[in-house]
C-alpha cells in the first residue's frame, strides 16, 4: 500500500485515481495516516462485510424483543437428546 502526503495526492488526484485501482492508497498529514483512498470495487466490498458483521450486546443491554425471541426459543425436537444429557447431572 501506498503512503501518500495529502498535499501530493490532492496536486495529483488523477494519478492516485488510477493507482487506486491496483491498490489502496493512505493519504497522510504530518506523518500520521488520516484516510485512505480505495477503489469502488473494495470499498462495496467493505460495505457488505460491514453489514454482515455480527453484533455483539452485553447481557444487560439486551434489546427486550431480543430477550423476548430467546425466551420463546424452542429447539428442534430431534435435539432432545441433547437436553436429556443435561438432566442427567
Amino acid at each position: 500500500m501506498k503512503h501518500i502526503p495529502s498535499s501530493e495526492f490532492a496536486r495529483n488526484f488523477g494519478r492516485y485515481r488510477e493507482a487506486v485501482q491496483r491498490e489502496p492508497v493512505a493519504v497522510t498529514s504530518h506523518g500520521r495516516t488520516t484516510g485512505y483512498f480505495v477503489s469502488a470495487q473494495a470499498f462495496d466490498e467493505y460495505q457488505e462485510l460491514k453489514a454482515m458483521s455480527r453484533r455483539i450486546y452485553r447481557v444487560a443491554d439486551l434489546p427486550k424483543d431480543y430477550i423476548d425471541a430467546i425466551a420463546t426459543t424452542r429447539m428442534d425436537p430431534k435435539f432432545d437428546y441433547l437436553n436429556a444429557l443435561l438432566d442427567e447431572e
